[in-house]
């Protein structure tokens, strides 16, 4: 078994790059890594093996263009729509009142088999059966509205 050709390099370089990119994710590692084994491919081809100026040019070239193709995946992929998510995916949900809300006090509501400590947002009673929206969160507590009927 003889030395190692400089394609063997570019491909070890490559694959040690993609698994770095595993526990750091920024797109960087990842970029230069697919640049590497791309180099490696084609410096595996006798045209090229021999010329490393040449090797070098490619691998630049491929880290620029991966490394932009990259960055627009990964905004695409980050500035997709958010859903709430925790207590503030609540919003909206649909519940029915399980302990009388009083004019300017608290009651309870059940949302989505959970209940919660409920107040009601135009400050009116509610009472026990009353489906209600949850309009608003206030610290450990959600803002209510009787649900309107969407005939």
């Amino acid at each position: 078994m003889g030395a190692f050709s400089p394609w063997m390099y570019w491909v070890a370089a490559g694959i040690i790059c993609v698994i770095i990119e595993i526990f750091y994710p920024a797109f960087f590692f990842l970029s230069i890594g697919i640049a590497a084994i791309i180099t490696g491919i084609l410096a595996s081809h006798h045209l090229i093996s021999n010329f490393i100026v040449l090797q070098i040019i490619i691998f630049g070239v491929v880290s620029i263009i991966t490394f932009l193709s990259m960055k627009k995946l990964g905004k695409k992929v980050i500035s997709g729509p958010s859903k709430p998510t925790n207590v503030y995916a609540l919003v909206g949900q649909t519940g029915i009142v399980t302990t009388n809300i009083p004019a300017s006090g608290r009651g309870h509501v059940k949302l989505g088999g959970e209940e919660w400590s409920a107040i009601s947002q135009t400050g009116e009673p509610l009472a026990t059966g009353t489906q209600v929206v949850v309009v608003a969160l206030d610290g450990n507590k959600v803002i209510v509205e009787i649900k309107k009927d969407e005939s």
